[in-house]
């Protein structure tokens, strides 16, 4: 079941665990070991959370790498969905000879 509108992983980052717990983004890309921009390109939604982001991501705020590749992919199906047409793709019909 897909969900309607899934939020931006970065925007989850920053609603659940940023604001919340007062955390700048310097201290929490200092935690992650990425560059604060990384950070800020990420919270922006201007980035994606690659498989290297999401262990990261799950060793500073404890979900699994699973989950944050997961939310990612939602949200980037969701943006897909949105955008591309496909009326003009056809369903390829597979028999075995």
């Amino acid at each position: 079941m897909s969900m309607h509108n899934p939020p931006h992983p970065g925007e989850f980052i920053n609603e659940i665990y940023m604001k919340p717990f007062e955390l700048s983004s310097r201290k929490v890309s200092a935690n992650l070991n990425v560059s604060h921009s990384t950070l800020t390109r990420l919270i922006r939604g201007d980035s994606s959370i690659t498989p290297e982001m999401a262990l990261r991501l799950s060793t500073v705020f404890g979900r699994s790498p699973e989950s944050w590749l997961t939310m990612q992919d939602n949200y980037s199906l969701w943006i897909a969905k949105q955008n591309i047409d496909l009326s003009s793709v056809k369903k390829l019909e597979l028999t075995i000879a």
